[in-house]
């Protein structure tokens, strides 16, 4: 059963019914498929309900809801077969939060590079919680500028509580590290797409952000701190985590409302992970609709656009 989040309540005290009506057919050979269907549709006005009405700290929760699916997850649906993972920055070592590799779509050669959470605790641990260090973003940059050799476009998933903030990390130059991938993806020759899959905070997901096209999906949130560490600052407690929510405009709806992203791409009912095989069909269909669009300007266009849309942001014309 997926694990349900506290605002789910109603959602959840329904499906409960629903698993009891089918225990009880199970053992009872009684045909309930009428009670099913009726449970099924009270399950989905409920999701609809819920769903329609969450606050910027609910759409935080459900952005990090443990089923969501990750980076490889998407890479996966979105490859015609086993895509070629790469490894390494060529300097210090292979960073597990960050994967990257180029994979098929319907045909076409992509370079997929994406933050990776890990799906359990043990995993989690590996993938360092989706927190690349300076490795993985120096691997990030080395892997699109692979695929701008290559001429292949670069699709980026976005998915990290932040870049690490180890003394490690900052030893090994992680200011420099993103600093550097943001003036190298604005000048890329290729197109490039980044979509915010889950949590996209701070320079950690600006880090592999900058693309032609930046894209949110329903249920995810991007801003430069998390709605805790605003807290924390701000009022010196989490307390306030709500609060700090919904002031920060972290949301799909605000941030495309401010122009700080191109798009936002439509979650199956209840989120992305209620329906992962539906998630992976809406993502993929956007992104070949955008490449699409952005195959029909030139590498100089495209440069030229990506530019002016970044540095127009946060100007004010009185």
């Amino acid at each position: 059963m997926v694990t349900m989040l506290d605002f789910e309540k109603p959602i959840a005290e329904l499906l409960e019914q629903r698993e009891k009506v089918e225990q009880v057919a199970a053992k009872s050979g009684v045909d309930v498929s009428k009670t099913i269907k009726d449970l099924d549709d009270k399950i989905k006005v409920a999701r609809k309900e819920v769903y329609e009405n969450l606050t910027p700290w609910q759409r935080v929760m459900v952005s990090r809801h443990p089923d969501r699916p990750y980076a490889i997850s998407y890479i996966n649906a979105l490859s015609d077969n086993t895509w070629i993972e790469l490894h390494g920055d060529r300097t210090v070592k292979d960073d597990k939060a960050m994967v990257g590799g180029f994979g098929s779509l319907d045909g076409r050669t992509v370079m997929f590079i994406g933050q990776q959470k890990g799906i359990n605790t043990k995993m989690r641990q590996y993938r360092n919680f989706g927190m690349p260090n300076p490795e993985g973003y120096r691997k990030a940059l080395r892997l699109m500028k692979l695929a701008e050799k290559f001429n292949k476009p670069i699709v980026t998933f976005i998915d990290t509580p932040g870049a690490y903030p180890g003394l490690e990390a900052e030893e090994r130059g992680q200011g420099e590290a993103i600093a550097r991938n943001l003036i190298e993806m604005a000048q890329l020759k290729v197109p490039v797409i980044c979509i915010i899959i889950g949590e996209g905070a701070s320079g950690g997901a600006l880090g592999i952000g900058i693309g032609d096209k930046v894209l949110m999906l329903e249920n995810t949130w991007y801003s430069v701190i998390s709605p805790e560490s605003c807290s924390s600052i701000l009022w010196r407690s989490w307390d306030f985590k709500e609060r700090a929510a919904e002031a920060l405009k972290l949301t799909a709806s605000d941030m495309f409302a401010n122009k700080l992203v191109d798009g936002i791409i439509k979650e199956p009912l209840g989120g992305a992970h209620t329906n992962v095989a539906e998630a992976h069909k809406i993502v993929k269909a956007e992104v070949k609709k955008q490449l699409e669009k952005l195959d029909a300007l030139t590498a100089d266009e495209r440069i030229e656009k990506r530019i002016k849309k970044f540095c127009a942001m946060g100007v004010v014309t009185e």
